[in-house]
């Protein structure tokens, strides 16, 4: 399985593959910018998308929806400041950074479970 992991900080972009190896995923995708996920998206479609709001150009919301217009894809913001993310009510899946591994495991479980992913 593939993820797409939208993260401008080198250290959480490992501490997220870290813990996705565990869940299965094998190859992996980091963008810090609007740009550079959908670039990443259409080079290799992920089977999960982690991805923090705000970004060095642009925020995560942004990317995700253009990602996903295409076709649905599990989603995973990872974010310090959550209660932004409340206006966009279509992402259920919200884990507070900081954050560790069971947690984000358990939003990975919530937000993959209706793709049998």
């Amino acid at each position: 399985m593939h993820a797409l992991i939208i993260e401008q900080d080198l250290w959480i972009i490992v501490m997220i593959e870290d813990v996705l190896r565990e869940l299965g995923y094998v190859s992996f995708d980091s963008a810090a910018s609007v740009e550079a996920a959908i670039q990443s998206a259409e080079r290799h479609c992920p089977d999960l998308i982690t991805s923090d709001l705000r970004l060095d150009a642009g925020n995560g919301v942004e990317a995700v929806r253009h990602i996903c217009s295409a076709r649905p894809i599990a989603v995973v913001f990872i974010t310090a400041t959550p209660w932004e993310l409340e206006e966009h009510g279509e992402f259920a899946v919200i884990v507070p950074k900081p954050f560790d591994a069971a947690t984000l495991k358990a939003g990975v479980a919530r937000a993959t479970r209706p793709f049998g992913v």
